[in-house]
């Protein structure tokens, strides 16, 4: 019978800011990771990318062993606001 392993982790949370780009799609910054900027063709595809974005950045600072910034969270959570764009057939 395959044995269960627990790996450990932990979870960071950061803020992202997605600015519409000139040439389309959105360039993606995070505020509490300086240097850390990516971009997506989509607000889906730049999401994914700054997840990978993040995860890369912190990943090396584990490596070289420097502390992982903490971004505050505020509380409550503010709200986020974007447009949901969806469709009706026509009666």
């Amino acid at each position: 019978m395959p044995r269960k392993e627990t790996i450990a982790a932990d979870v960071y949370v950061y803020t992202a800011v997605f600015e519409p780009a000139e040439e389309g799609g959105y360039v993606v910054t995070v505020p509490a990771l300086p240097g850390v900027v990516t971009e997506g063709d989509t607000l889906e595809e730049a999401r994914a990318m700054v997840v990978d974005a993040i995860q890369g950045y912190l990943e090396v600072l584990q490596e070289d062993g420097i502390p992982i910034p903490i971004e505050e969270q505020p509380e409550p959570r503010e709200r986020i606001r974007e447009p949901v764009r969806v469709s009706l057939k026509r009666a």
